[in-house]
């Protein structure tokens, strides 16, 4: 390559490149050097080298300047702390600065190659700003989650000292020392299970700080929210026992389509269904009858809701609802574990479970509280079951015929 080639390549890098002799005066500096500092191309040659640094650290740069001529070294300066330049208009920005060196006729030449890093140090700082926020949106985060389990340690808190008052609203039971062996159980269990599962994913949320864990954050808190919703669901049951004990439900009845609140209840189940599973639905429900809307739609809602959990995937729930001279009838048949003679005996009882229902979820109440809402309408249920074979569940209420007069 020839010298004219060389020289090409020097005026027009697209770095900043200053030559000076040991004395520290400019000997030459490339097109890009006087477009980066504010000088008219030739103006710099002649010129210190040290009027491109800040006035306040010129005194400096002489000693450094100095140690460098006397052992001379190809390097990177400002290792550890941030280096400034100064433009003829005395305006400064961050620049990274690198040396080298090279002897022409026993005269000693450094060459200095700078960059300006304006935009990379305004997005470190954008960076940092943004890891503040981010620290503050996690430790904001933290705190929800201890106050929410906090609230719900408090429920649980509560639950216990009302212990002693369900006691005496079950003093009338045959066997209410039973009956309180399977609630503290079942509520260790059920809450267990949920409340671990809050902490665990409370702690796992801590380890995520930096913006490329947002997706496991996000992960983490979904199932904090599932958990919580999980415990909002034992403790419905809980007020509803307790409402029903105290005489505190009573029946509202309205003209109501039974087949409207049929699909109602199909559709909050729609995401219990198992891979494969369906409801096949039956209706013979020609007019409105006069029964409580509420009260039904629960039923339904807990009798499907059972035949779903306790049935596998590709198993088929049916539903019939027919409406007779004075009764309405409702059928929900399952082909799911089905429950043991001796199990079906008790099976409405408070907190009980079948033998084989151990492994599924549940407080051992939904069956107890549509036996009471059933009660409430002046209603009967019936319950046929065969170990492996499945669940049929039978109900029969009364009802006053819709009259256009």
């Amino acid at each position: 390559m020839s010298g004219d080639s060389f020289e090409a390549v020097f005026s027009h890098a697209t770095i900043a490149i200053i030559v000076s002799d040991e004395h520290g005066r400019i000997m030459s500096a490339n097109q890009y050097a006087h477009s980066l500092f504010g000088y008219e191309q030739g103006e710099m040659s002649g010129l210190s080298i040290d009027v491109l640094v800040p006035a306040t650290v010129t005194g400096r740069h002489k000693q450094l300047r100095a140690s460098f001529m006397a052992d001379p070294q190809v390097r990177a300066m400002g290792h550890g702390r941030d280096l400034y330049a100064r433009r003829k208009d005395d305006t400064v920005f961050p620049a990274e600065i690198s040396l080298s060196y090279f002897r022409q006729v026993n005269t000693l030449y450094v060459v200095a190659y700078i960059l300006d890093i304006t935009f990379k140090k305004d997005a470190e700082y954008a960076m940092l700003e943004q890891k503040r926020r981010i620290e503050q949106l996690n430790g904001e985060l933290e705190q929800k989650v201890v106050n929410r389990t906090r609230a719900l340690m408090a429920t649980l808190h509560q639950l216990e000292q009302s212990k002693d008052e369900l006691a005496k609203a079950l003093a009338t039971e045959r066997e209410l020392g039973e009956l309180k062996s399977r609630f503290v159980s079942m509520a260790s269990h059920e809450f267990r299970t949920p409340l671990s599962a809050i902490l665990t994913s409370a702690s796992l949320v801590e380890k995520y700080p930096h913006v490329e864990h947002q997706e496991k954050r996000l992960r983490h808190i979904q199932r904090i929210r599932m958990s919580v919703n999980h415990l909002n669901d034992i403790l419905e049951e809980f007020l509803s026992v307790g409402r029903l004990e105290e005489g505190r439900i009573e029946a509202r009845k309205s003209w109501v389509e039974l087949p409207q609140i049929v699909n109602e209840a199909m559709a909050d189940l729609q995401g219990m269904l198992k891979n494969g599973q369906q409801i096949q639905t039956e209706f013979d429900c020609p007019q409105p009858v006069l029964t409580d809307k509420s009260l039904l739609r629960k039923i339904t809602v807990n009798l499907l809701s059972n035949a779903i959990k306790y049935s596998g995937e590709n198993k088929v729930v049916q539903l019939k609802v027919l409406v007779l001279d004075k009764l309405i009838q409702i059928i929900v048949s399952d082909e799911g574990i089905g429950i043991s003679e001796d199990d079906q005996k008790r099976l409405f009882e408070r907190f009980f479970r079948a033998k084989n229902a151990t492994n599924f979820e549940g407080t051992g109440l939904g069956l107890h509280i549509v036996a009471k809402y059933i009660e409430l309408l002046n209603g009967s249920i019936e319950l046929s079951s065969r170990l492996g074979e499945g669940t049929t569940v039978t109900l029969l209420l009364p009802y006053e015929k819709y009259s256009v007069n």
